[in-house]
């Protein structure tokens, strides 16, 4: 029987380890279709997504369209990419992280359809950063879901479903490349049950729809009147990106660790330095402490609150400022 063949669509990380995982078992892989390449890096030169840089190290076609509309600013590229779609032959398409929409067409060309790896239990987390928004929310579960794609927005009929617990400390980095492990073992699943049509579509329950949205730049600067848990856990759900913020004398800090403590300092107010130790430097929230443990100056590296320590000076009563962290970047 020959290997079932696939038309491969994603950029990212997430996407790159599901592109290894298919092809090392075997499937057949004519075409990766990824997003044009970025500026990145501090001297902003063009860099391959890490899904073309797989596909070129393995000798298979890439197409980089910037759009897939016929009807939209780039005709000519999906015109490319519709000549390159319908060349391949493909009995599925498989997406994940892609970042285009796709039309009406390309879900109906390849003949079972696309198959999508989504970083949530749908209908949960719909949308563009599933992975940080449950640990910013504080869910204590996430997982994968392999779905039938149609043109709605992450609303198609799921295929395979499975859980993973979120661990108490765990960042959306951690979280990220476990989520990436498991979303290429099950669309290797998925495939291999379509192939002998062992799959059994359902419908997304009607209840528990959430959204997602992508995470921007401006929501790194911690709001020090909000609770203590809240921060924590959108500390550890901005990290690696955009960092958690805050900063003192017109300086920024990113924070990378932190954990929550229930204790309260009175007459303390939201932002201020209660303590500084090695262990972590103590601030007063909204409600509760939070306590800072891993940390970072502008063009430094991080560093456990100690080592930070003796580079920056901070000393109980100051107060450190949220809004600030907007205006200097790094």
């Amino acid at each position: 029987m020959r290997p079932m063949k696939i038309i491969f669509a994603g950029t990212p990380e997430f996407a790159r380890v599901a592109l290894e995982r298919l092809h090392a078992a075997g499937f057949d892989i004519p075409l990766v279709l990824t997003q044009p390449d970025r500026p990145a890096g501090r001297g902003m030169k063009l860099q391959a997504s890490p899904v073309k840089q797989f596909a070129l190290d393995h000798q298979i076609t890439v197409a980089q369209p910037h759009s897939l509309r016929q009807d939209g600013k780039y005709p000519d590229d999906a015109a490319a990419a519709r000549d390159a779609i319908t060349s391949a032959q493909a009995d599925a398409m498989v997406v994940a992280a892609y970042g285009l929409i796709l039309p009406q067409w390309v879900l109906d060309a390849p003949r079972l359809g696309c198959f999508n790896i989504h970083a949530s239990l749908l209908p949960r987390w719909r949308g563009a950063a599933p992975i940080h928004r449950a640990i910013e929310a504080g869910d204590a579960q996430t997982g994968v879901t392999i779905m039938q794609m149609d043109a709605g927005l992450d609303t198609g009929d799921m295929l395979l479903v499975e859980r993973l617990p979120i661990a108490a400390t765990e960042t959306t980095g951690q979280l990220h490349d476990r989520l990436a492990a498991l979303g290429g073992r099950l669309m290797v699943e998925a495939l291999e049950l379509a192939a002998c049509g062992g799959l059994r579509p359902v419908k997304q329950p009607a209840e528990g729809v959430t959204y997602a949205h992508k995470v921007e730049k401006h929501e790194a600067a911690i709001d020090w009147r909000l609770p203590a848990e809240v921060t924590a856990r959108r500390v550890r759900g901005f990290n690696p990106f955009p960092g958690a913020a805050t900063a003192l004398a017109g300086e920024t800090v990113k924070v990378w660790m932190a954990q929550a403590d229930t204790a309260t300092a009175a007459g303390a107010v939201p932002g201020q330095v209660l303590s500084v130790a090695d262990d972590g430097i103590r601030v007063q929230t909204g409600d509760g402490v939070l306590v800072l443990t891993e940390l970072q100056r502008a063009g430094g590296k991080r560093l456990p609150a100690g080592d930070f320590l003796r580079g920056f000076a901070l000393a109980p009563g100051q107060v450190l400022d949220g809004a600030g962290a907007q205006k200097v970047g790094h």
